[in-house]
């Protein structure tokens, strides 16, 4: 009897103890969706060299001012507006300053000088990137032709407005005749633009309202008015035959 005693004593369970416990879960896979995460966001801050990309705010306008700027230089046009508007025309004031001189050719000289100015300021700060609206190459070309036609009308003024011309006066036409031919050498740069570019249509077109674009899904969701003008042809056919068959 006592090792009966002693045998269930023995056979007892034993208290669960610390190593008993059951083994821990294993561990959430967080950290692969952290890096698939941060892989994404590397995918997404990834920009192309030569578009936009997802660029937005001061990120976009930085590279639309790097991008404005370096074709602006490397093409030529910045250059040829410096040497015609501040190197010519400038210097073709000061000279006039010495003389007498007609009143349109100073008038000329001034209103090319601000549209000089004006299209330099839009192409170096990338005003141009963002009022796609203008055809900024088209209205340059424009502006080429105009300014060259002012320019050598007004060395034809200046040289029938006086029969007397001193040094200074001479100087400045002949400044005048130079930022003309500037004004020609830019219209033969602004050409390259146009090569190997089709016009795109609906350009100018305003852009969908949103009250048009919410009533076109909403048009082709209704169902056909036609539908229900089929079920009278199949009622009147039965009566067709009842009245055969009384016959």
């Amino acid at each position: 009897m006592a090792d009966k005693g002693k045998k269930g004593k023995a056979v007892a369970a034993p208290t669960p103890g610390p190593a008993d416990k059951p083994p821990p879960p294993p561990p959430a896979a967080e950290p692969e969706d952290k890096k698939d995460q941060e892989d994404k966001k590397k995918a997404k801050s990834v920009q192309p060299t030569d578009e936009v990309g997802t660029r937005k705010g001061c990120r976009r306008y930085g590279w639309e001012l790097l991008n404005s700027n370096k074709e602006f230089w490397m093409m030529g046009h910045a250059e040829v507006k410096i040497l015609s508007s501040q190197g010519c025309l400038i210097a073709a004031l000061v000279l006039f300053t010495e003389t007498s001189v007609h009143p349109l050719l100073t008038l000329i000289i001034t209103m090319e000088l601000s549209v000089f100015c004006f299209f330099f300021i839009a192409y170096t700060l990338a005003i141009n990137r963002y009022t796609s609206f203008i055809l900024w190459p088209m209205s340059d070309l424009l502006n080429d032709l105009f300014a060259f036609m002012f320019l050598m009308g007004a060395v034809v003024l200046a040289a029938k407005s006086r029969q007397t011309m001193p040094v200074p006066y001479l100087a400045a036409m002949i400044l005048i005749g130079i930022a003309g031919m500037f004004a020609l050498l830019d219209i033969c740069l602004q050409t390259k633009h146009f090569k190997g570019k089709t016009i795109q249509k609906n350009v100018l077109a305003p852009p969908p309202k949103q009250e048009q674009m919410d009533e076109n899904p909403k048009e082709a969701v209704k169902p056909p008015e036609k539908a229900p003008e089929k079920a009278p042809d199949k009622a009147e056919k039965p009566k067709e035959k009842e009245k055969g068959g009384k016959k």
